[in-house]
């Protein structure tokens, strides 16, 4: 049986073979390890501080022990927690206010932007800490006023 249409055929094996040889070249770039990655760098792009922000971060997660962060005195009132991070896997960021948990937010490490609502019931100590099971991997937070 004759083929209907050729012209389809060889665009998509063409593209299929273009889109093979592309694979195989990323496949083979040199790829920055978290470990020799330079955070400010990297933060730069992936998270700018914020003018505002009250508490921020950025790091390499090396092994399974969290990283935290502490404000003295966060006033009471919302907030945004901005994180992000990049390496593969997932982070987490816990946010706890004199010594009690208010939340907990997540981002998978793909370089996205992930957001937090928070509520401060009262002014207090409070500290974001930053694990991942999946490391090693670069992160960054900042807690802003919520606009």
């Amino acid at each position: 049986m004759p083929e209907r249409c050729p012209l389809i055929t060889r665009a998509l094996g063409g593209t299929a073979a273009s889109a093979l040889i592309l694979l195989a070249a990323t496949a083979c770039s040199p790829v920055v390890s978290v470990e020799n990655a330079d955070v400010p760098q990297w933060r730069a792009t992936a998270l700018p501080s914020d003018g505002q922000a009250l508490l921020e971060d950025s790091g390499k997660i090396l092994n399974r022990d969290r990283i935290i962060q502490a404000a003295a005195s966060v006033p009471a009132g919302d907030y945004t927690l901005t994180i992000t991070c990049d390496g593969g896997g997932k982070a987490f960021f816990a946010v706890t206010l004199a010594g009690k948990e208010l939340t907990e937010a997540g981002a998978a490490c793909n370089g996205s932007r992930e957001t937090a609502r928070i509520t401060v019931p009262k002014t207090g100590r409070m500290e974001i800490s930053a694990s991942s099971v999946d490391a090693p991997l670069l992160y960054a937070y900042h807690l802003v006023p919520a606009r």
